[in-house]
């Protein structure tokens, strides 16, 4: 995986309240680059603010769009500084530095059906492909579920879609009109018909409740992204890594990561979540076994070892080479 990577500019034309605690930004090309490069639902982009965070948002505009990018961003109670940033500090007409978009979530386009699950502000990238699954004339379900409505980003929207399509149709979920009741995963794999691609993107329990329900479908059906980590980066060190393309070779001690020691070197490796949710940091492997520690590699994957995320992942021998 080639640690090359474009950052560019782009304008805050419009920020735009979407629900309680969520913003939208619509951003556009800085002049003489009039389109930006293209994207596919389930993308996002790596933003690098200017407090030196870089952070990772799915991309909820159509495809076919390559006049703006759209992002959302919930304020996050427990924010690093990302959506605390983006809500206090970013106002229209200031320019961002961001990366070209990256799909680590895509769509099976191909798929009869498609069944897709949003938890919150999981509904950025589910939105973008329920759209592009109406526009191929696909079926298609949406559950949407948040604490509340005025919790619910892109209600009007998304009600409008369903009311029109003559493809699909959503399913409301509102926390605090159920009793707290959460959706019911293993009726909703149950009921869907065969052949059926299911997706959701939400916060853990959610993901990991639709983990459990889908577990004994195909892989290739079964699409997760997540927006926070489930374990810890592997920081138990003992190992060596090898950059392949100069040679340099470096001891990764404990409590440090691949990532944490490229850095201290003076590298300057592509990064964004540093959770291993993102898929930015991601090197191929030419030697050595990686103890996994992401959540973007699937776990046939993660066994074939061509690849890696450096800034959780870890060795489970003594070397690693990378081809950087």
């Amino acid at each position: 995986m080639s640690q090359v990577e474009e950052i560019f500019q782009v304008r805050v034309k419009s920020i735009t309240y979407e629900a309680e605690g969520v913003l939208s930004f619509d951003l556009r090309p800085v002049a003489p680059r009039r389109e930006l490069p293209a994207f596919t639902a389930g993308a996002h982009i790596d933003l690098h603010l200017s407090n030196g965070l870089i952070r990772s948002y799915s991309l909820f505009n159509p495809q076919e769009e390559s006049d703006r990018y759209r992002v959302a961003v919930n304020l996050d109670a427990n924010s690093r500084g990302g959506s605390r940033f983006m809500h206090g500090s970013v106002h229209a007409g200031d320019i961002l530095s961001i990366g070209a978009p990256r799909n680590n979530f895509s769509l099976d386009e191909e798929a009869k059906s498609s069944v897709l699950i949003a938890g919150g502000i999981g509904i950025t990238p589910l939105y973008a492909m329920v759209r592009r699954l109406d526009e191929l004339g696909k079926k298609w379900t949406l559950y949407y579920s948040t604490r509340s409505r005025k919790n619910t980003a892109f209600i009007e929207e998304i009600e409008t879609l369903s009311a029109s399509s003559q493809h699909g149709n959503v399913v409301f979920h509102f926390d605090q009109e159920s009793s707290g009741g959460f959706l019911n995963f293993p009726d909703i794999v149950a009921t869907a018909p065969s052949g059926t691609h299911f997706y959701c993107c939400g916060p853990l329990p959610m993901l990991e409740a639709f983990e459990s329900a889908t577990s004994d479908l195909h892989d290739d059906c079964v699409h997760v992204e997540y927006f926070a980590t489930k374990e810890s980066a592997d920081t138990s060190g003992g190992f060596t890594v090898e950059l392949a393309r100069s040679g340099a070779s470096y001891y990764v001690p404990a409590g440090k990561t691949v990532l944490d020691v490229l850095i201290e070197e003076g590298h300057q490796p592509l990064y964004s979540c540093q959770e291993g949710i993102c898929g930015t940091c991601e090197v191929t492997v030419l030697e050595g076994e990686p103890d996994h520690r992401d959540l973007v590699l699937s776990a046939k994957q993660q066994k074939e070892n061509r690849s890696m995320m450096i800034c959780c992942s870890g060795c489970r021998g003594e070397r690693l080479v990378l081809d950087l």
